[in-house]
């Protein structure tokens, strides 16, 4: 599957390494060229898959799209790329956190920042809430303490869901569908609970949240 990631940070360099141990080729964007440049070229040295990278205002090649930068970059990244985002699977992960305060959400309870994301978007396009509540670092690992990391999908479309699905399985991850976007809501407070914790827990963003039965 070809899937198109927007940012070349560290959510971006975690997600991709997992798309390309998945076998699939990966289109990476970002404002920086030479940053998007670089990662492919690391990812490319995995092999299983196909690294191209390129900057912000190019065509978007891929089927899914993975919206990984912060949640206030999203509504202009949305806005510039609207059009080219019909009619494609779009990916969101952040976690809206007030980093003012570090003690909520700058969403209300009622809106989730997945559900932002569909509103901005063509009628019809599809968004998928997932990864919000992995690491960067534990996503190039692909697991911690010896366990696979558990990615908790939320969405409306479940044809959408279970492509997100496959990629996160195909990449050495286990996918929880954890039922329709507003769902989103609840994974967008257990996302900034799993980052509150960091500190209390000394484990410098290495831990994962898991599910058991």
């Amino acid at each position: 599957m070809r899937v198109t990631i927007i940012g070349a940070g560290r959510m971006g360099r975690g997600i991709g390494t997992r798309m390309v141990v998945g076998g699939n080729q990966v289109e990476l964007i970002d404002t920086d060229p030479a940053e998007a440049r670089a990662l492919a070229d690391e990812l490319n040295r995995q092999g299983g898959g196909k690294a191209s990278a390129g900057g912000r205002g190019g065509a978007i090649g891929g089927e899914v799209v993975v919206l990984a930068i912060p949640y206030g970059a999203v509504a202009d990244v949305v806005a510039e790329y609207r059009d080219q985002l019909a009619g494609r699977v779009v990916v969101d992960i952040t976690n809206p956190v007030d980093f003012a305060t570090f003690e909520g959400l700058v969403t209300s309870p009622e809106r989730s920042a997945g559900e932002e994301v569909a509103g901005l978007l063509p009628p019809g396009t599809p968004v998928v809430k997932a990864f919000n509540t992995t690491f960067a670092r534990t996503l190039v690992a692909g697991e911690v303490a010896g366990q696979k990391l558990d990615v908790l999908i939320a969405g409306d479309d479940q044809a959408a869901k279970d492509k997100v699905a496959a990629l996160v399985e195909a990449g050495g991850l286990r996918a929880i569908d954890v039922g329709p976007l507003r769902r989103a809501r609840q994974l967008e407070q257990l996302g900034f609970l799993h980052m509150s914790l960091q500190d209390r827990l000394g484990t410098n963003y290495g831990s994962a949240i898991k599910l058991l039965w």
